[in-house]
Parts: C-alpha cells; sequence; structure tokens
C-alpha cells in the first residue's frame, strides 16, 4: 500500500499562530482561554496543562488576568465585555480573519449592507457578522435566493459579500452567481484564505487519485468537514477521524493507494500517529508521491533558520507596520515596512498581497520569542549588485535618473545603486551646465565596479555614441534625393544653416531657406528650429548633404500671373537700391524694377533719396515679359496719371 500525505496538512499560519500566542502566555504569566482557541481537544488538553484554564464567557475573566482570543476571532460586544472587565486581551485572531472583520467594519461606515458566505452559527461568521449591523449570513446558494425574495435585502443598496475563510469554493462562486445577478451595486471580496483554498485543491486532487482517502481533524472544525465533504465528491470510501485510535484495518482492505490530508487545526503529532499507523505494514523509507517521506516532510517543518540566510515563504498578512510571512517552520516571519523597498515612495499595495510568495533575507532570529525579522530591501540590493556586475561583463544598458551632480560629473541612481558618471561621459559639451540632467531619465553602460568600496562608475557617452553611430548609418543607408526629414536646426552661418536630420547633419543654403530674398538665416529660422527639410543632392564619401526647405512646387512665378496683370497696383517691398533705381519684391520670390524715373514726379538724383529697402509702397505694373520673367513698376504713375504714356515713351 502507497499513502499519499498531503503537504497542507495540519497547521495553517493562523492556527499555528494561535498556539504560540496560548504556549507563550501561558509560559510567562499563564491566563485564560475564552473558549477552545483552535478546534483540537488534544491541543487544549496541553495548554491546559501548561496554565491555561478554559472559561465560558467574558464575567469569568479576571481584572488584569490575560485572555487569549481564540484563532476564529470573538463578536464585537464580547471584546468590549473583557475590557470593561479589566482584562488583558491576548488577541490570536487568525490575521485573515481580523482583515474580514476590518472590511465588515468599513462597509457599516460606508453605509453598505454586509452578506457573508458561511456557516451561520460559526464562531469565525458570528465575528465577523458583530461588526456590522444587520449582516446577512448565507451558506448555500439557496439560502442566498431566500434572502433575495425575503423582502428584507434592498438590492439596489451597495452591498459587501465576503466569505468564511475556510468556506468551500464552489459555494462561494454559486452564490455571487445569484447575488451579482440580482443585485445591481455589489462590491465583491474574496477572503476565503489561500491556505484553506490550496488545502482543499490538494485534497481533491488527491482524492481522485486513490483508493481510501483519510481526514484527520476535530469534528467540531468547519476546516475539517468541508475536507469531507470535497474529498466524497472525487473518492467512493473517505474516512473522517480524530485520532490513530479511529482508524479500522477493515478500511483498507483491497487498497492499493491510500491518501491523507488534515485539517488546520490538526497538530503534527497526530497526523504522524495517523501516517504511521496507515504505513505499518511497509518500511519507513517507502516514498510518498512526491518522492519524500513524512519524516522527511515533518522535519522541514522545524528546518533552522539562521541570520544572512536567503529564504521564501507566502505572505499571510499585511500590517501598518510590518508583513508576516510564513516560512514553514517553526519561526514567524515579519518584514518590518522600511525594509520591503528600497524605494521610499513605493506603495506596500503595489509590491505584495496576501498569499504572494516572496524571497527574503534574515536579518535576525529571535529563538527566544520565535520569530525572525526579515528584509526584502536588502535582498534587491544584493541582486542589483549582482546585476550591475554581470552588466559590466555583458556590457549591458542599464537605465537610471540622475539624481544630483557633483565635483567632477553626476549621480544617476540605478535600482537604488549610486553610479558616478563623469562629466566627460555625461553626454554633454564641454563646460555645459550639468544640473539641467537632475531628474532626466538617462541610459548608461557599467564601465568599472568596486563592491567592496561600494563604487560604481558609468558612461553615459558611450551609449548615444552607439545610438549615434546607429543612427548615422541609418540615415546614410536609405537617404536618396528627395526624400523628406524633420530637421532640427543645430547652427547657422551667414550663408545658411546646419540641419540634423537623425544623426547626421545636413546644409541648407540661405537662397533654400525662401522664396524671399534674406540677408541672413535668423530672419527666418533661429536654433532648435524643426523644419520640413528634402535632400538636393548628397556625397556619401565626403559625407556631405545640401538640403532645401523651400517648396518647389509653388513656382512664384505661376503665383504672380495667377493674381496680378499689367495696370494692376500691387504693395511692393523695397529689397535692393541700385543707381538707376529700385528692385521691389511683388510676391515672395519674385521682383520688379521701379526706374528711377518712376520712382517720383520729379526729377531725383538717386532712388535713395526717396526709398529705403524694407519700405512697403504702392506701385503699378506697367509691363510684364514672360519669357524673361521681368516685371517694370511705377510709383509715378500713380501720383501722375500722365506717366504711363512718358513711360511708353522712356522705355
Amino acid at each position: 500500500m502507497n499513502v499519499i500525505l498531503a503537504k497542507s496538512a495540519g497547521f495553517c499560519y493562523g492556527v499555528k499562530r494561535a498556539v504560540e500566542l496560548a504556549e507563550e502566555t501561558a509560559r510567562s504569566r499563564g491566563g485564560a482561554m475564552l473558549g477552545s482557541i483552535i478546534h483540537n481537544d488534544h491541543v487544549i488538553a496541553e495548554l491546559a496543562a501548561l496554565g491555561m484554564r478554559q472559561i465560558a464567557s467574558p464575567d469569568e475573566a479576571k481584572a488584569g488576568e490575560a485572555v487569549l482570543i481564540r484563532s476564529h476571532g470573538e463578536r464585537r460586544e464580547v471584546m468590549d465585555a473583557l475590557t470593561a472587565r479589566g482584562a488583558e486581551i491576548v488577541d490570536a485572531t487568525c490575521p485573515n480573519v481580523r482583515h474580514t472583520q476590518q472590511l465588515v467594519e468599513q462597509a457599516e461606515r460606508e453605509g453598505a449592507q454586509v452578506v457573508i458566505i458561511g456557516e451561520p452559527m460559526h464562531p469565525e461568521v458570528a465575528a465577523i457578522a458583530s461588526r456590522c449591523h444587520g449582516a446577512k449570513v448565507c451558506e448555500s446558494p439557496e439560502s442566498v435566493a431566500k434572502m433575495l425574495k425575503s423582502g428584507e435585502f434592498d438590492q439596489n443598496q451597495l452591498t459587501l459579500v465576503v466569505a468564511q475563510t475556510t468556506c468551500i469554493r464552489s459555494v462561494w462562486e454559486n452564490c455571487l452567481f445569484f447575488l451579482k445577478k440580482e443585485c445591481t451595486n455589489v462590491k465583491v471580496c474574496d477572503t476565503i484564505c489561500g491556505a484553506t483554498q490550496k488545502r482543499q485543491q490538494e485534497a481533491a486532487k488527491i482524492a481522485a487519485e486513490v483508493d481510501v482517502m483519510v481526514v484527520v481533524g476535530d469534528r467540531k472544525s468547519a476546516n475539517t468537514r468541508h475536507l469531507t465533504e470535497i474529498c466524497k465528491e472525487a473518492c467512493s470510501r473517505v474516512v473522517q477521524i480524530e485520532t490513530a485510535g479511529e482508524l479500522s484495518p477493515d478500511v483498507f482492505f483491497g487498497c492499493i493507494t491510500a491518501g491523507l490530508t488534515a485539517g488546520a487545526s490538526t497538530p503534527a503529532s497526530i497526523i504522524k500517529e495517523v501516517y504511521a499507523t496507515m504505513t505499518e505494514e511497509i518500511k519507513n523509507e517507502t516514498k510518498a508521491a512526491e518522492g519524500e517521506s513524512f519524516e522527511e516532510m515533518l522535519e522541514k517543518s522545524f528546518k533552522t533558520l539562521n541570520t544572512g540566510d536567503k529564504v521564501t515563504g507566502v505572505v499571510t498578512a499585511i500590517g501598518s507596520t510590518e508583513i508576516q510571512v510564513d516560512l514553514g517552520c517553526k519561526q514567524a516571519g515579519y518584514i518590518p515596512i522600511s525594509e520591503l523597498s528600497a524605494d521610499p515612495d513605493a506603495k506596500v499595495e503595489d509590491i505584495v498581497h496576501v498569499g504572494d510568495e516572496i524571497e527574503t533575507y534574515i536579518v535576525r532570529v529571535n529563538d527566544v520569542e520565535g520569530y525572525a525579522t526579515l528584509s526584502k530591501k536588502r535582498l534587491d540590493a544584493v541582486k542589483v549588485w549582482e546585476d550591475i556586475e554581470k552588466a559590466v561583463e555583458d556590457k549591458t544598458v542599464l537605465t537610471g535618473t540622475v539624481t544630483e551632480i557633483n565635483k567632477g560629473g553626476i549621480v544617476v541612481s540605478v535600482k537604488g545603486v549610486r553610479v558616478f558618471v563623469p562629466a566627460s561621459q555625461s553626454g554633454q559639451p564641454r563646460d555645459a551646465d550639468l544640473s539641467t540632467m537632475v531628474k532626466q531619465s538617462v541610459q548608461l553602460r557599467v564601465t568599472e565596479v568596486n563592491r567592496a568600496r561600494r563604487r560604481v562608475v558609468g558612461s553615459i557617452r558611450s551609449v548615444l555614441s552607439e545610438v549615434r553611430q546607429a543612427a548615422q548609418k541609418e540615415v546614410w543607408d536609405n537617404i536618396e534625393v528627395g526624400k523628406h526629414y524633420d530637421g532640427v536646426v543645430k547652427s547657422m552661418t551667414s550663408y545658411g544653416v546646419f540641419v540634423d536630420i537623425g544623426g547626421v547633419d545636413g546644409m541648407v543654403h540661405i537662397s533654400e531657406l525662401s522664396w524671399s530674398r534674406i540677408k541672413h538665416p535668423s530672419e527666418v529660422v533661429k536654433v532648435g528650429d524643426h523644419l520640413d527639410v528634402y535632400v538636393i543632392s548628397f556625397d556619401s564619401e565626403k559625407h556631405k548633404i545640401s538640403l532645401g526647405v523651400k517648396d518647389r512646387t509653388q513656382n512664384p512665378w505661376d503665383v504672380f500671373m495667377k493674381t496680378y496683370q499689367v495696370g494692376d497696383v500691387a504693395k511692393v517691398r523695397i529689397v535692393k537700391l541700385m543707381t538707376f533705381g529700385a528692385f521691389a519684391e511683388v510676391v515672395p520670390g519674385v521682383d520688379g524694377l521701379i526706374h528711377i524715373s518712376q520712382i517720383a514726379d520729379r526729377r531725383i538724383e538717386k532712388p535713395g533719396d526717396v526709398l529705403s529697402e524694407g519700405e512697403i509702397v504702392e506701385a503699378k505694373i506697367t509691363a510684364v515679359d514672360e519669357e524673361k520673367q521681368k516685371i517694370s513698376l511705377s510709383i509715378r504713375a500713380i501720383l501722375t496719371p500722365a506717366a504711363d504714356e512718358e513711360a511708353e515713351d522712356e522705355e
């Protein structure tokens, strides 16, 4: 016969914590247990032998006496009564149960009605229900349907739905189906204990693989009773017992494989005894289905913790100052909130949740009080240093944030590690103001690491250089005449501007900046402007590119011919003064000549006597030479009506 032992059998975190608190209280000062702290008479008897007397109500508590609250929790009125009697309350309520109580308390403050899916008479459910006036308790989909039809339940009011921590998953989901279907404003909080769900899933899986399934636990325990119900759905022969003495040899008649699980209130000693009874005909070395004997599995539960070790555990509760972690051994693990993350702005809920598996570093072990102080932040720091050392070998590009400037460079924070970047490697021009980089996200390569001195040196310049080279290659591999780019003006001269088109600079001659006559590029652009440029020509060998900005699809002469004709008067801008006259811009890119004789209605020595460059004047178009694209203009024709005839004679 082969026996498969469920790994999750036995004490859960909440029960284990309650028993440890009871033992500690009994040894330090004695006290009283209000009811049975867990559903197991064997454990209760052991605690009584240590000096913990059992009381049935708060009235039996003595002033100043330590009173232990069971893992199921207690009703609010009971807690108030104990406080009124002056008792010292030692609260062993399971953190998961307390979390559910807090949810219900919050719901009452918000004016919501509460529905609890669980057994109405169970002490855990009674304790939860006492946190809210008028809470409804339903143990099945049928009772949910009955409640909805009763008329006492407002289906439009905000409703919080929680579960008994040991509720069967299928019952919970079926109840939710009815509530969500009928109610318009339901807030669901799945408070089924992760350990309970895991235990139930494992029990169902083993039951489906064996001929006989044995469930160990107190018959008053809802957790054990639910395990038995789940196992019966998968196995035809299921036996629920409290001790090994209840096992009958007939149970295993014709059995090849048997399964064993236990409720959350069953101590390891009883499980071991039952296992030994089930396997008395085979050797101790017989391996279970997972490849470990019970003794080996039991030994793991008493593993030793040492300061400096890396350990993995499961988050069982999250408080305001610390996080509780089940490490699978006799010591409880606690992570102070300050040791969770190196990021001071990080939120606990964004990092961990109850039920998460978490790897931590043991800071201190207190065997006397039975707990270990853990740190995720320190373990993360160790991993970061390992990653940074590996980044040097692999030449990995890392991302960080510039936090400060100091003598000779800047400091970049990479996953909490300070990386010094010399000014020469910052990627900025010499004598640049490095303070502008503070709070910027940058990419860098680590060039030097001295873990002992906690010194790390990096280079932003090397990353930028590679990025620039890659961009330049991309440009030269794909450049062609006529191709457009979004360019940025990097610098300018009197004859044009240099434009960056993606890591490569091209030249836009002043004549290509505008159809209008300009004396300096600064008249139309400034450094930092984005320009839509196109390639006029390029030389890959000499790495020279000639760019244009003017829209060549818009021919200025065509614009002029469509806009004006001979005899029209136009507002023109004087662009150049000569001895024989003045050139004036009619439309951008098209100039006309105002002969000196046509500037005024009197004789003048030179055009500058009347006109100045940049001046806007009105002039009449007197002649157009389409072939040579020349225009004759006259100001005099507007001043003296007879000027037109004189202009024709002079020409």
